[in-house]
């Protein structure tokens, strides 16, 4: 955490003159050449590669590596555009994107960190299949970082003892951290976002219900019988402790009221508008909704810290590596991220034009399975909530048009930027946070490009189906 500190109070430093502040800049997406992405190429190629080929030297340096690739976008930025620009792209990130971000990920792994199931629970094919129905099922309600961190350390503990186990945490990452979170606004970012636009709240229900339900199936029983089969091949003695009857229970219940907190923090943040800002200068207005939510979330946190007793987080195995881990490095991720994301937004007029040409018939009509394949590959790696955005406006941006006559383009968008953010570990908040606490708790999980073998193998083909069904 002193890394971000130290990247923030540096960037401020250098930033800090109250003639930039006067008049800041934007990017212009237009300016900017495919160059422009080598420093995310270059972050993402480091958490791929650097923990495959010098593991110690990741492991005690990856804050460095993260800040080496930021400043490899802010230097040339301050160079090409001068100081006032960076500076404006930098902070206004750091304020109104990744600090909301960071704050909601603490909070929920601080308030779901003093839950625990405590018990004889044995991560056999029934008991793993009714925690991953029951994680997709809730991932709606509590979002699927909140339903993520509720339910990752009591599946962990039931697997712990399984000689091959990875596979139970990567079907974990596909349906609970993400297309589990479909069917209301509060489930992802992307959806949320399109609430805030004039998406009706109960619209996503009724268009991602379909789509959701056939994925989450197939996997489920794609997970079953690949469970199945492994489970088969432990030994007797496990076979024979899976007959015990099973005795769970459930320590540090009040924590749940915290997480309701949350999903009503969040809520109404989304639906109360005092038309109130707190400048924080470089043109940077804090909205009070926004500050109100992140101090909420806080102070939940901290009561999360002292009244839940501390013998419950030491035997939940609570530390704070996992959310050191995620906060420095997506804090390069985001930096890293800005020029690629302002090339999309430039829409034709940017870099990426011949690719977003793609989401139009020669005669003006939307392609919906373009749309579909486009906002989910871009949603593989950048943030999917501005993913989302960009595609919502290029078709049209009209929440009662696209509910109406191209309610297939919306549900193509919609269901692109929550379903395919399971392609990679960088693809929704909570799936670099459940590798993390796997890996801490002695769970050897696919490196980067492991991971996308798998989710190659299974979600494309996947994706596919559902494009066949409900795009074509």
């Amino acid at each position: 955490m002193r890394r971000i500190a130290v990247m923030g109070l540096f960037t401020v430093m250098l930033f800090a003159d109250p003639a930039l502040a006067a008049s800041p800049a934007k990017l212009d997406g237009a300016q900017l050449g495919i160059i422009w992405s080598v420093p995310f190429a270059g972050m993402l190629l480091s958490i791929a590669l650097l923990p495959l080929l010098t593991p110690r030297f990741w492991e005690h340096h990856f804050g460095k590596v993260a800040m080496f690739w930021a400043a490899a976008f802010i230097i040339p930025c301050v160079i090409a555009f001068g100081p006032r620009t960076a500076a404006v792209e930098t902070l206004h990130t750091m304020a109104d994107e990744y600090l909301p971000f960071i704050i909601l990920l603490f909070s929920l792994f601080v308030i779901a960190g003093g839950i625990q199931v405590v018990g004889n629970l044995v991560g056999t094919p029934g008991t793993n299949i009714a925690i991953l129905t029951f994680g997709t099922l809730t991932a709606s309600f509590l979002g699927t970082t909140g339903a993520s961190m509720l339910l990752i350390r009591p599946l962990i503990r039931a697997n712990q003892n399984r000689r091959r186990n990875a596979h139970v945490f990567i079907f974990f990452i596909f349906l609970v951290s993400n297309i589990g979170g479909s069917l209301t606004p509060l489930g992802d970012p992307p959806l949320f976002l399109g609430f805030l636009k004039g998406i009706d709240f109960f619209w996503t229900a009724n268009a991602m219900l379909l789509p959701m339900l056939l994925s989450s199936v197939l996997l489920l029983a794609l997970f079953y019988a690949i469970d199945r089969r492994y489970w088969r091949k432990e030994s007797t003695q496990r076979t024979a402790q899976s007959r015990v009857p099973r005795q769970v229970r459930v320590e540090g219940l009040h924590n749940v009221l915290y997480l309701a907190g949350i999903v009503g923090a969040v809520l109404i943040s989304g639906l109360w508008k005092p038309g109130v800002s707190i400048p924080l200068g470089f043109g940077i207005d804090i909205p009070l909704e926004g500050l109100a939510r992140d101090i909420i979330l806080l102070s939940l946190s901290y009561l999360s810290l002292k009244t839940t007793r501390a013998s419950i987080r030491i035997e939940n195995a609570f530390t704070w590596t996992p959310i050191q881990e995620v906060a420095i490095l997506f804090a390069g991720i985001f930096i890293t991220m800005i020029p690629a994301l302002a090339i999309l937004r430039a829409g034709q007029s940017g870099a990426f034009a011949p690719m977003l040409a793609l989401v139009s018939a020669p005669d003006g009509q939307p392609v919906e399975a373009a749309y579909f394949w486009l906002t989910g590959t871009l949603s593989s790696f950048l943030d999917n909530a501005p993913t989302y955005l960009v595609f919502f406006n290029l078709a049209g941006g009209d929440p009662q048009v696209l509910m109406g006559p191209l309610a297939k383009t919306l549900l193509a968008i919609s269901a692109g930027a929550v379903f395919m953010g399971a392609n990679t570990y960088i693809g929704n908040a909570p799936n670099f946070m459940v590798k993390s606490i796997c890996e801490e708790r002695g769970i050897k999980m696919p490196s980067f490009f492991g991971y996308m073998l798998w989710s190659g193998a299974i979600l494309l083909p996947l994706f596919a189906i559902v494009t066949w069904v409900f795009f074509v």
